[in-house]
């Protein structure tokens, strides 16, 4: 496949690199922090992530921090200082999340002239591979939670609720505001008109996914649903558990949208076991902000839109050479054949009463 990359309105025109992050070694990590007056000792660890590049880095001072370098053109400078910022308000008002340091050039540092500051919290580093954009923040450290406790997803809920009312104090100006469009239909018509699906898998996938397209904009359409800054992406890697509780990572997909979805992707199981955890998550959420329940007709909409979403992201990013091999299976016919099932299957479940009964 040969796929543009277009995940935000904001992103460049210019057509970006197949290999984005080409030009990003261990001391290209090491001299844009030195530029910043982190010296690093020399030890860095790469942490799992497919979008962005992120590192776990030693100081010599004994510290260790996490240094996340954007993905080119995927966001632009404004949509992650707002991310930053949304993440050092909740940091503020002690919710456990990465609070993102503030960064200042060393005029003293070997490449000094070739780092820039695009906001408080936001450089970039010239190399000869391009530009690359990076933030820095501490460390979080944690293991996954154990969601078989109804205890620890009352303690997640109280967190999230704490999140979200800190989050509707303000709407996001820049940042992406998740609906049926942006996240549904936008991404249909996109990977309708690269010709990435096989002919013989593209008739069914496209009718599963307008009748499901059709159920979600119906689900939506009903009661007027608040929309908030939200997580937007809060499924359990980005949560960790340590000792005073969990911690939340990866603002990174920061959007704006209904409180439900950082809600359902703590949910699993058969009907009855995400009833069960459902109701120890809001039993735990509604001691910090009110949640409106007929927003759980919006739970299995919001798993469908996450569907049609992954697969264009993916798609998107082909190009990149880490793709294929994290998904070598995503441009075979059994793919779409097994999305076009799933999908199926969500336009079923979006026609069951909504958990809760609301």
């Amino acid at each position: 496949m040969t796929l543009p990359d277009r995940e935000s309105p904001a992103a460049a025109s210019d057509r970006p690199s197949d290999t984005p992050f080409a030009g990003l070694d261990p001391d290209t990590v090491l001299d844009a922090l030195d530029a910043v007056g982190l010296r690093g000792d020399g030890r860095l660890i790469q942490l799992n992530s497919y979008e962005n590049r992120v590192f776990q880095v030693f100081l010599e001072d004994g510290r260790v921090v996490v240094t996340k370098f954007y993905r080119p053109q995927r966001w632009s400078d404004a949509q992650i200082l707002e991310e930053h910022a949304f993440a050092n308000e909740l940091a503020a008002a002690e919710i456990p999340v990465a609070a993102v340091w503030p960064l200042a050039i060393d005029a003293g540092a070997r490449l000094a002239d070739r780092v820039g500051l695009s906001g408080a919290t936001l450089a970039q580093i010239e190399t000869a591979r391009g530009a690359y954009r990076f933030s820095v923040s501490e460390k979080l450290a944690g293991r996954a939670p154990e969601l078989e406790d109804d205890g620890t997803l009352e303690w997640i809920g109280r967190f999230i609720g704490r999140m979200h009312a800190v989050g509707a104090l303000k709407p996001f100006v820049h940042r992406v505001t998740l609906d049926p469009t942006t996240f549904g239909t936008d991404n249909r018509d996109w990977l309708l008109s690269q010709n990435i699906i096989p002919p013989d898998a593209e008739t069914g996938w496209r009718q599963a996914t307008d009748e499901a397209l059709a159920a979600i904009a119906e689900a939506f359409g009903g009661p007027a649903t608040r929309t908030l800054r939200l997580h937007g992406d809060c499924h359990l890697g980005n949560v960790l558990w340590a000792a005073d509780g969990p911690h939340f990572v990866d603002l990174d997909d920061a959007v704006m949208g209904p409180a439900t979805q950082d809600l359902w992707m703590l949910l699993s199981g058969e009907r009855g076991a995400m009833t069960r955890q459902l109701a120890a998550v809001l039993e735990g959420y509604e001691a910090f902000m009110d949640f409106d329940w007929r927003e759980l007709r919006l739970v299995e909409p919001l798993r469908t839109l996450r569907m049609i979403h992954h697969s264009a992201w993916i798609a998107r990013r082909w190009n990149d050479p880490a793709f294929p091999i994290a998904f070598p299976w995503f441009d075979s016919p059994k793919y779409w054949a097994e999305q076009t099932t799933r999908l199926r299957q969500q336009i079923d479940a979006m026609g069951e009463p909504p958990l809760g009964g609301q």
